[in-house]
């Protein structure tokens, strides 16, 4: 089958081809005989209520120092002209992340499979759902209140705070009772009691590494990723000086994710990352989740061409 899929991401220019998840996928889709077509979400527009892209036929390689090349000019297309769209584009989840999502969604009632679901990429926020899953997780707090959050803290003893709309480990902090900062780290955090925050007792367990597994369509891939953090740190994620080491699923892994498939299913999240510490989830990405490339490398997988295999299931299905 002759499928052509356009994909929604960040500059091309900028990405790390050795462990770049989208590149992944896009190579996978290309060996399938598959054609590409590019676009940033600046790109995407409605006319009418018609969903439009500026977009432009994209080849990829996998070399380092040149991994892709452009086919032909830009043009003007109807986006649910395409089969598939991949929606690849990195948080901040802001206001221009969610128009693209309405485009997206127009795409997809005009018979695109947009990979994740464009309503589910607005509904789920990847630290706030683990609140559906609370069996799974730590103590954890959403507030916008800086005393709230020092009760929290006295309650517990060590926790972590962290925005809502960030990735990569940006601006999480990790305060213990006596921490002379507290009430600083907790009123920027809070933007002085305007903006709901997060927070979640700190599982000590971070030194064996924030382990990454991947989902698609609601089966785990059998190994996970650990991010483990560099000396010094609490947060394991590589943005952070994280190191990445390969790890079987534990019994307890499997039942995280038996907990969280079924709405990942539901929900139409093709490929989903959850991120679990310890014995607890603590966060469930589903905007450009990553670690493909590392976990393919280390045991001979291929993940992304597990998805396109699903993804092409879905459009033989119907």
């Amino acid at each position: 089958m002759t499928i052509e899929v356009g994909v929604v991401m960040d500059s091309i220019d900028s990405i790390h081809v050795h462990k770049d998840s989208t590149l992944a996928m896009l190579l996978a889709a290309q060996r399938r005989g598959w054609t590409l077509q590019y676009m940033e979400t600046a790109d995407l527009f409605l006319r009418d209520g018609q969903p439009w892209a500026r977009m432009r036929p994209l080849k990829v390689r996998d070399d380092p120092g040149d991994w892709y090349a452009w086919e032909d000019e830009p043009g003007e297309r109807r986006l649910d002209d395409l089969a598939v769209v991949l929606m690849r584009k990195d948080p901040p989840v802001d206001m221009e992340y969610l128009y693209a999502t309405h485009v997206l969604e127009r795409a997809e009632a005009g018979g695109a499979l947009v990979v994740n679901r464009p309503g589910s990429l607005r509904d789920v926020n990847e630290k706030l759902y683990t609140a559906w899953f609370p069996q799974c997780c730590a103590p954890t707090l959403v507030t916008s209140d800086p005393s709230r959050l020092r009760r929290f803290l006295d309650e517990q003893g060590d926790i972590i705070v962290k925005p809502l709309d960030a990735m990569g480990g940006a601006s999480i902090f990790r305060v213990t009772q006596g921490e002379p900062n507290t009430n600083v780290i907790f009123e920027t955090m809070t933007a002085r009691g305007t903006r709901q925050t997060m927070a979640q007792r700190f599982v000590p367990e971070i030194t064996a590494g924030d382990k990454r597994i991947l989902m698609i369509d609601g089966e785990p891939v059998p190994y996970a990723l650990a991010r483990i953090p560099a000396p010094g740190e609490s947060r394991g994620n590589l943005a952070a000086g994280g190191r990445g080491e390969g790890v079987e699923l534990t019994e307890r892994d499997r039942w995280i994710c038996s907990q969280v498939a079924p709405s990942l299913k539901e929900k139409g999240l093709l490929f989903a990352g959850l991120d679990v510490i310890g014995d607890y989830l603590t966060e469930i990405n589903v905007t450009s989740p990553t670690c493909i490339r590392e976990l393919d490398r280390l045991y001979g997988l291929d993940i992304a061409g597990q998805l396109m295999e699903r993804i092409e299931r879905q459009l033989t299905d119907g």
